[in-house]
């Protein structure tokens, strides 16, 4: 449990205050006096190398000699809006998303990492009816599954300073395509302001290895895209994550940029929007996401670590992924609704070495499988040759079958083809004289990084002769 051990004297002055501190917060904890228990006291000096320093607080695992009281608010979230408790993972977006908003507003919080913690795990499960949903986060007595920055804004107090700032251009999105038109952008010596909803790095941030970036044998999603984002931010780029834009307008030759956390102004807007996964649209779907079937492996595979898993779909995402999945699972069954694979044949070679995954071809899903207590169970088939339907069980699914462009906010204002992406011309220009559109919103575009770094220089040159 999230346990508080201090251990101290009665005598000692800072023990005492610390005592205090936590009570008037209302935080329990155990007192342990090192005067009356000679393992404490022995515990005590390993933690403090040979020193008996009181009081020494333990808190979950972390030990700390003689905290003040704003180290003490600082690691258990205290703050005048109430204690703040965040638990998620490392390797979650929304989580490393939630933690940058509340340290960019100095607001504290204690962060505990459900994947260390079964109890965490647990307290997440039951406050989301089963589901594991990261973060959660507990503001005094109330919890709050998943908020975005503008309920935290609000729950929190959180003050925001004025927009009035007119930049050269908003790029919305923090993917490859908008962080790699924010540094040209910059170098031209313009200045531009990023806007993400979620996490930087968009879906390449999702991605556990990269194989075919230039210049890397080797790189996974996040490191690439932190690298992309440092280089932005070192030619004076700004980034706000957990801003999502509703609606996007011109008055008097300045576009204004309306999202959940204000307007924004700009003389350009460059749209590198991104895509979003899509889903099968069958039985039990969504009913069951979050709990049982999942759109990331990178983010979610770990719940499933020595247990069974079914991917479905059969391009690069889906061999690339449930590659990544057969490295940690007890086995992997990849479900193809054609008699053939559309991934590279990098993918597929690599398929037949690897022991614990087993592939279905010809299987179209037809519903996924609850148990008796409204669980994922499986995902039914049907065999596309025989029209004979079989189940599969396992633990849980990973859905990979294409992507869905961002574009519903600008719908009727930006011109779109029939299945959503923006039409272009030119500098990936739209319809709408200052908009540029890159990455995988844009018609056309190819659904890797490298293709997308190409696409946000080509936005920035558009916004370069926008100028000119």
């Amino acid at each position: 449990m999230n346990t508080i051990d201090l251990y101290g004297a009665d005598w000692c002055p800072d023990c005492q205050r610390a005592k205090a501190y936590l009570k008037e917060n209302d935080i329990d904890f155990n007192f342990i006096d090192v005067d009356l228990d000679k393992d404490a006291t022995a515990r005590v000096e390993s933690i403090n190398n040979g020193k008996r320093i009181i009081p020494t607080i333990i808190i979950g695992e972390k030990p700390l000699t003689n905290p003040d009281n704003n180290e003490l608010a600082n690691i258990l979230g205290i703050n005048a809006q109430g204690r703040v408790i965040l638990y998620g993972a490392d390797w979650c977006p929304d989580c490393q998303r939630a933690k940058s908003y509340l340290q960019d507003n100095h607001i504290n919080f204690q962060y505990i990492e459900v994947d260390k913690h079964s109890w965490a795990a647990q307290k997440v499960e039951e406050i989301n009816n089963g589901k594991r949903i990261i973060p959660t986060i507990f503001i005094g007595d109330k919890s709050y599954t998943n908020p975005d920055n503008a309920i935290l804004k609000t729950v929190l107090n959180i003050g925001q300073e004025s927009k009035k700032t007119v930049y050269d251009s908003i790029v919305v999105g923090a993917g490859a395509a908008g962080l790699t038109a924010s540094i040209y952008i910059q170098r031209d010596r313009f200045n531009s302001l990023i806007l993400e909803k979620k996490n930087i790095g968009g879906n390449a941030f999702l991605t556990e290895k990269i194989e075919n970036y230039p210049g890397f044998t080797t790189i996974s999603g996040p490191e690439l895209t932190q690298r992309m984002a440092e280089q932005a931010k070192t030619y004076g780029a700004k980034i706000e994550t957990g801003v999502s834009v509703k609606s996007l307008k011109k008055e008097g030759g300045i576009f204004s940029v309306d999202t959940n956390m204000g307007a924004y102004q700009s003389k350009t807007v460059v749209l590198a929007l991104g895509s979003t996964y899509r889903k099968l649209g069958i039985p039990n779907e969504e009913a069951l996401i979050g709990a049982g079937i999942h759109f990331c492996a990178t983010c979610d595979g770990a719940f499933y670590r020595d247990r069974e898993v079914i991917v479905v779909g059969g391009g690069n995402s889906a061999l690339e992924e449930g590659i990544f999945l057969a490295s940690f699972c007890k086995k992997v069954i990849i479900v193809n609704r054609g008699d053939a694979f559309s991934a590279s044949e990098t993918y597929i070679e690599k398929l037949p070495s690897i022991k614990n995954i087993e592939v279905h071809m010809n299987k179209e899903s037809v519903a996924f499988i609850k148990d008796e207590n409204d669980n994922f169970k499986g995902l039914q088939l049907k065999d596309s040759i025989t029209n004979e339907e079989t189940e599969l069980y396992a633990d849980g699914s990973f859905i990979f079958i294409g992507l869905i462009p961002n574009t519903d906010n600008v719908k009727g204002l930006i011109d779109l083809n029939e299945r959503g992406f923006i039409t272009t011309t030119g500098l990936g220009e739209t319809n709408i004289k200052g908009v540029f559109a890159a990455g995988d919103c844009r018609e056309g575009a190819i659904a890797q990084v490298a293709a997308a770094t190409g696409e946000g220089v080509l936005a920035s040159y558009g916004v370069r002769q926008f100028f000119k």
